[in-house]
């Protein structure tokens, strides 16, 4: 049984485990369709790579708090990586694809910005949530330097 505090982190630390697994099905996806004309397939495999390891690292802190790690990501991100599917995206209009890399990390940093408000928060969960927002904003310069 988890007491209150634990609860706290694992709901947050799971809601943020969805969206990374979606951010990093988004890559994966991106990665296969991009055109290597682009050059990007690489850095989207690297970042879907960057991706997973938060992943991991979020489920194990999970554990730590005796929760049951999320292995699913959301209905909301599959519903926002519906844009992949449209593989001349990347073949016909580069920018559009990367607008939408952009609003996906952009979600992703919005979802973690709610967590990180919840003072309540252990410091271990709360410096987790950071390395994955740092993360998000990282991957909103990427598709803006891409895009400019």
């Amino acid at each position: 049984m988890t007491d209150t505090t634990n609860k706290t982190d694992i709901d947050a630390l799971n809601d943020i485990t969805k969206v990374l697994i979606d951010s990093r099905k988004g890559y994966e996806k991106c990665a296969e369709i991009a055109d290597e004309s682009f050059g990007l397939r690489s850095q989207f495999q690297q970042r879907a790579k960057d991706r997973e390891m938060l992943i991991s690292r979020f489920q194990a802190q999970v554990r730590t708090f005796g929760g049951e790690p999320q292995t699913d990501g959301g209905a909301l991100g599959a519903l926002h990586r519906g844009f992949t599917q449209f593989a001349s995206v990347f073949k016909d209009d580069k920018k559009a694809a990367l607008e939408a890399v952009d609003d996906g990390e952009e979600h992703l940093a919005n979802a973690i910005k709610e967590r990180l408000d919840k003072p309540e928060l252990q410091s271990g969960s709360r410096a987790l949530l950071q390395e994955a927002y740092s993360s998000a904003r990282s991957g909103e310069a990427f598709a803006d330097s891409l895009t400019s």
